[in-house]
């Protein structure tokens, strides 16, 4: 122990975590010490007083109560924080039209530095209150908007993918940049992002998707990216309309990867949303890449876009982490996310050969936080709870019974296992059952206040 009592956080109590694809980790009684943001010793299967392991310091430490267990914190592939006022509407259309109706009309609105700067706290809070510890944010096309939401990322205490939205061509005629003013926009964008100080919060080059994006702009783009090595993300084959689109669009690229391909755009820092319609050699060159995909079987579901097959995905290689996709996504939370990820590989499994094998809850969980930093290359960071890692970590109650100020869906009972507790946060939890939000040490949203 390195660290002074007032700088250490000390927890005794159960703890779970991935430590592969197949299988949770749990701990009934483990101790967690945290010094500075960071995971400085984890002691399993502890047994009598903790103090014995923690030497003369008079450290405070939390016992859980009963009920209570640690987990990692959820990581969001991919959504939109401009889209959560329309949260829940167009959910009867299909993509393209959706983005027509609503969505464009709705970001157009980001102008306005003000209303921007109101709903992008409440997102950022909302986010946190659901266990969504690291984010990827598309912004809108608008530079200094998209700046106060980075600007709420990071003081509120979010770890924070910010992008603000390039598109030069097919949208509704007056949302839509100038290819120079594009770039240009974003070079300052990401000036902006690195005057905060913040290594939480980092820029990412976000072509909104391949049909509203020149290849002058997507190569430029590619370019900008391969100058700082920032991250990307973008849409990829979510609507077999938006793919065949593309096609018209770019009529020399054999497919819709190839478009980003060529363009510089598929490195191991790229996430692509959705990735519904690929091919097993579009699968391929993505792994090559190390590119990820954000599964969002959320908004696949509600635009019926269609089923993504995650064991395809796998069984080519390739990265997949888990994304709301707000607002084509109705629940802004990733336990939401498990949950219908589970839902719609069972259904796939209806219509597949008998060998077929449905996703888990214990790989869906993998999905939900260990998978989506290795998607993000942040896995020696984040993802579950390891000496030297950062600790983004959820306080989850699934008592509601016992305690007053408790109004949680999980109906336990005093026998359940941990891993039936696992078990019920994923299949009928929400947020009530998250107590406390920490990312890298700092409590950042809590049952009891709010976000700090």
């Amino acid at each position: 122990m390195t660290g002074t009592p007032e700088n250490c956080l000390v927890f005794d109590g159960p703890l779970v975590h991935s430590c592969s694809r197949d299988q949770i980790t749990t701990h009934d009684r483990a101790l967690i010490v945290v010094e500075k943001g960071k995971i400085s010793r984890i002691v399993a299967n502890v047994t009598g007083d903790v103090r014995e392991h923690l030497g003369d310091g008079k450290y405070q430490v939390r016992k859980l109560e009963k009920g209570q267990f640690l987990c990692p914190g959820f990581v969001d592939l991919h959504t939109h924080a401009p889209q959560f006022p329309n949260q829940g509407l167009g959910m009867d259309m299909p993509l393209l039209d959706w983005l027509q109706t609503y969505t464009f009309p709705l970001e157009m609105k980001y102008e306005d530095e003000g209303f921007a700067e109101r709903v992008y706290k409440n997102v950022v809070k909302s986010t946190l209150k659901s266990g969504t510890t690291t984010a990827c944010y598309f912004g809108t096309i608008h530079r200094k908007s998209t700046t106060r939401l980075a600007e709420a990322v990071s003081h509120i205490g979010q770890r924070g993918l910010v992008g603000k939205v390039n598109m030069n061509q097919n949208s509704n005629g007056k949302y839509v940049e100038k290819t120079e003013d594009s770039v240009n926009e974003t070079v300052h964008f990401i000036q902006d992002v690195s005057a905060l100080n913040n290594p939480l919060v980092e820029p990412v080059i976000t072509p909104r998707f391949a049909i509203s994006c020149s290849m002058d702009l997507l190569k430029e783009l590619g370019k900008l990216a391969a100058s700082g090595n920032y991250y990307i993300q973008t849409h990829i084959s979510e609507n077999k309309d938006e793919v065949e689109f593309t096609k018209e669009v770019f009529p020399d690229q054999p497919n819709y990867t190839e478009v980003y391909n060529v363009s510089g755009l598929l490195t191991n820092k790229t996430i692509l949303g959705h990735g519904i319609y690929l091919s097993d050699e579009e699968q391929k060159v993505i792994a090559s890449k190390g590119t990820a995909v954000a599964h969002c079987p959320n908004s696949n579901t509600w635009l019926k876009s269609g089923i993504c097959d995650v064991r395809n995905l796998w069984r080519n290689n390739v990265k997949v982490g888990l994304g709301t996709d707000i607002g084509a996504g109705s629940v802004s939370s990733i336990i939401d996310a498990m949950r219908s990820a589970l839902a719609v590989s069972i259904n796939k499994s209806f219509y597949s050969p008998k060998d077929y094998k449905p996703l888990t809850y214990p790989e869906v969980f993998y999905l939900a936080t260990l998978g989506g930093a290795e998607a993000l290359n942040k896995h020696e960071t984040i993802g579950n709870f390891m000496i030297g890692k950062d600790f983004d970590a959820l306080l989850i109650d699934t008592e509601w019974n016992n305690r007053p100020d408790m109004n949680a869906p999980t109906f336990t009972m005093p026998d359940h296992s941990l891993v039936e507790r696992v078990q019920k946060l994923i299949y009928s939890g929400d947020d009530r059952n998250i107590a406390e939000v920490y990312v890298r040490g700092r409590l950042v949203s809590s049952r009891n206040t709010s976000s700090k």
